[in-house]
C-alpha cells in the first residue's frame, strides 16, 4: 500500500490532460482547502476530486472490496468514504462547488467532457468545437 500514490495518479493525469486540451487552466492539490482537492479552479470557486474506485469504495466493478481480510478493509474503506463526505461538506459550506470524477469514468471521454463542461458551466468545449469547425 505504501507504493500507491495519492497525487499524480493515472486517472488524475488523464483528467488534467483532458481539461488542458479543453482549454481550462487550474491549480493542483490546494493545501489550504479541506481534503486537498486534486484540481482547483480558484476564480470559479470549484474543485475536482479524482477518486480511485477501489480506495474510495465506488459501486463499480473496480470498487468492490476484497474478499479477504474483511475486518481490515471494511472499516478502512468505510472511513475513506466518510472522510470524503465530510471534506465535500466542508468545501460546500465554504462556498465551493465540488465534483468527483471516478477512475472508471475516465475511460469514456465523451461522457467525461460533458460532465466537466456541465460542472464548469460555460460550454467551452462546444464553443471550441464550433470555432474549429469553421476553419
Amino acid at each position: 500500500m505504501q507504493s500507491v500514490g495519492t497525487v499524480n495518479t493515472g486517472p488524475e493525469l488523464a483528467v488534467r490532460r483532458f481539461l488542458h486540451q479543453m482549454g481550462y487552466r487550474y491549480r493542483l492539490h490546494a493545501k489550504n482547502l479541506p481534503g486537498r482537492p486534486d484540481i482547483v479552479f480558484a476564480s470559479r470557486k470549484k474543485v475536482i476530486f479524482v477518486h480511485g474506485c477501489f480506495w474510495h469504495n465506488h459501486g463499480c466493478d473496480k470498487g468492490r472490496p476484497p474478499k479477504s481480510r474483511l475486518t481490515y478493509w471494511g472499516p478502512k474503506l468505510t472511513a475513506n468514504r466518510e472522510r470524503d463526505k465530510a471534506q465535500r461538506s466542508r468545501l460546500e459550506a465554504l462556498g465551493w462547488g465540488v465534483l468527483t470524477i471516478w477512475q472508471c469514468e475516465t475511460r469514456d471521454l465523451e461522457k467525461l467532457s460533458q460532465k466537466l463542461d456541465a460542472f464548469l458551466g460555460n460550454g467551452r468545449m462546444r464553443k471550441r468545437a464550433a470555432a474549429g469547425a469553421g476553419h
